[in-house]
């Protein structure tokens, strides 16, 4: 087992890994709108919330040596189906003309700024 970390990613604050390289797949943990950087919530709503958790999982997937390219199946946690659009616009948009395997989950976070939340599994 491999553990994977990227600086383009949040740092884990729990004890979890960004990813984990096994079999030839790599498993993201879930990736929220956390800016790295700064460890706030980036600003705006689901959509700004959306492309930053995307653009974490791609650093941790590159830090895998996979791609979005190669991503099987995803999970996507949002706070309310209300946000579902908007969330489903620019995730569209990441994967392009791939479309990974999907579950949607309208569930609770234990951060109210949390409206999003993204894992995925990859091929390596």
């Amino acid at each position: 087992m491999k553990i994977v970390e990227s600086s383009g990613a949040p740092k884990p604050i729990g004890p979890y890994s960004q990813a984990i390289v096994e079999g030839g797949f790599v498993f993201v943990a879930g990736m929220v709108g956390l800016d790295p950087a700064s460890g706030k919530m980036v600003e705006g709503g689901v959509r700004e919330q959306t492309a930053r958790a995307l653009a974490s999982l791609m650093s941790v997937l590159e830090k895998a040596g996979s791609s979005p390219k190669k991503v099987t199946k995803t999970t996507v946690y949002i706070k309310d189906g209300a946000l579902f659009k908007d969330m489903n616009e620019v995730y569209a948009g990441f994967f392009g003309e791939h479309r990974p395997a999907r579950t949607t989950v309208v569930t609770g976070f234990p951060r109210d700024d949390i409206l999003v939340e993204i894992d995925a599994i990859a091929g390596t």
